[in-house]
């Protein structure tokens, strides 16, 4: 019966200018999805050991690990952009091959990292850990260009904060050091910070920015086109809290030009037309209101589900306190429906959480959608709604604060009708964005168990738990960080300092 769900489904299509690769770019493709077929580690549960685990340090802020298409000699590498700057490591032996610094005047040395790490693994429980906890949450105050990517050309693009894409590249080997390719500084009146990055099917980079502004740029650095979302005019005003801006998370975008931005309240389709970015309908561009009681909006980049002859719909979470799944019509809406085409209450099952949040995408395949639970447990009395995502960040191991439920609905294009298919009350996935694997029909999670850091591996249809490794301790910590798998299925993602690979032995 899995295999037939899963063969049924149809793909995203490939977009032709991203990087041939497992992962050009964050949630792996421009619908945004987070699937994968590749198959993932199967090996039975057990405890990882050194020999099993690849760590490298690099320093902060390397959420995401962008795979190059193959150079000449079938070699690729990883780019990422940090705190300290750009890397670029050998993504087989998984090596440094070269960094690019960026000025920062604070190298992040890893005997210094050692030490913040120790300091976690000695107490992450308390006021004294929540100070230490908010004392390294402050550098991520100058980070820019969490979203970048890979494209075919293995041009590598990072979204600066001061409005700007800078590219970088190397000269052709996998060995040489990297360069600056070009800059494209962002045109007047455009502001905000730069949240999210996606390319056309047709080859142009698409930015938005925090207070509205979503942008094309030619990938020559010659030209750009840009338009302001509706409802957008108070959205300066409603950026001022870091990290959840009035457009907070990166956005999908489909083969025939349709980009959807979720803002604070509302879903937008933003049409590409090849020559300008239109927001009138008469293009097919819309904007919806969803629901967002709690104020803060969704925490996720909307995805896309439904290719082909298959239903076409927009996925994302709401902004309520128990926050809803909820699915909108991309195209023309059916006779007797509404835009949202579907919502469903997201309670954890037997859990029955009376607030429940993500900070994640929604993991869609198919007719199928996955969210998880980033809402803290046992918050302190004392503790400000904004210093609450600490619990779930630097503290999200902890027993007595990590949040716990995975549940997965499923669309019914017969009824028209979203249904929870399964939930696990038992994992928790404190701060990072799953990855399904089709090739072993498992999502792979980064959870955590007895205050240590584990890879959860959920059977995806039904909810069950398959695996896992522990990893260890507070250098593995995720960090809002993704999992991808590599060509070889090896699970990758950022840690709080630098990078790790896990490569599970089928046997001791």
């Amino acid at each position: 019966m899995l295999s037939l769900l899963l063969a049924a489904a149809i793909a995203a299509p490939v977009n032709p200018y991203l990087a041939e690769s497992p992962y050009p770019l964050p949630h792996r493709s421009s619908a945004q999805q987070d699937a994968t077929p590749t198959a993932g580690p199967t090996a039975p549960t057990h405890a990882l050991k050194p020999d099993e685990i690849d760590y490298v340090h690099l320093g902060p802020g390397h959420f995401g690990a962008f795979i190059s298409p193959a150079y000449a000699d079938g070699r690729r590498v990883i780019w990422s952009n940090g705190l300290n700057g750009i890397y670029k490591q050998d993504a087989e032996s998984f090596r440094v091959l070269a960094h690019l610094p960026n000025g920062n005047p604070d190298t992040f040395e890893e005997a210094r990292t050692d030490a913040s790490d120790a300091a976690f693994e000695e107490n992450n429980d308390g006021f004294l850990a929540l100070v230490h906890a908010f004392r390294e949450a402050r550098m991520f105050r100058d980070l820019a260009g969490v979203y970048t990517m890979v494209d075919r050309d293995n041009r590598f693009y990072v979204g600066l904060k001061r409005g700007a894409i800078a590219v970088y590249g190397d000269v052709g080997s996998a060995d040489s050091p990297i360069e600056k390719k070009g800059e494209y500084v962002l045109p007047a009146p455009i502001t905000g910070n730069l949240i999210g990055i996606n390319m056309t099917f047709d080859g142009w980079i698409v930015v938005a920015t925090e207070h509205g502004y979503v942008v094309a740029i030619s990938r020559d650095l010659k030209q750009s086109r840009f338009v302001k979302l509706q409802h957008s005019e108070h959205a300066a005003e409603d950026s001022t809290r870091p990290g959840y801006g009035w457009v907070r998370n990166s956005f999908a975008i489909d083969e025939r030009g349709g980009i959807y931005v979720a803002s604070r309240e509302h879903l937008h389709k933003v049409v590409w037309t090849g020559d300008k970015l239109s927001i009138d309908a008469r293009d097919g561009a819309w904007c919806e209101p969803y629901s967002n009681t709690g104020g803060d909006g969704t925490g996720s980049t909307p995805a896309l589900m439904g290719f082909g002859s298959e239903d076409h719909l927009v996925a994302i979470t709401d902004g309520d306190v128990r926050m809803n799944l909820t699915l909108f019509w991309r195209d023309a809406i059916p006779l007797g429906s509404q835009r949202i085409a579907a919502i469903a209450p997201v309670s954890m099952g037997s859990l029955k959480l009376d607030a429940v949040q993500s900070e994640q995408a929604v993991v869609v395949s198919g007719y199928g959608a996955l969210v998880v639970n980033n809402t803290p447990r046992n918050v302190p009395w004392y503790l400000p709604k904004q210093a609450r995502p600490l619990l779930i960040s630097f503290l999200g191991s902890n027993p007595r604060h990590q949040p716990f439920g995975v549940e997965k609905f499923v669309w019914d294009p017969a009824t028209h009708r979203l249904a929870s298919a399964w939930t696990n009350a038992e994992v928790s996935s404190p701060n990072g964005v799953p990855m399904l694997s089709l090739g072993s029909a498992e999502v792979y999670l980064v959870g955590a168990r007895d205050n240590r850091w584990t890879l959860e591996a959920l059977n995806w249809e039904s909810g069950k738990s398959d695996f896992r490794y522990t990893i260890g301790g507070a250098r593995y910590n995720n960090l809002f960080s993704g999992v991808i798998l590599d060509e070889q299925g090896r699970p990758i993602y950022g840690t709080t300092w630098g990078r790790v690979r896990l490569r599970p032995k089928t046997s001791p």
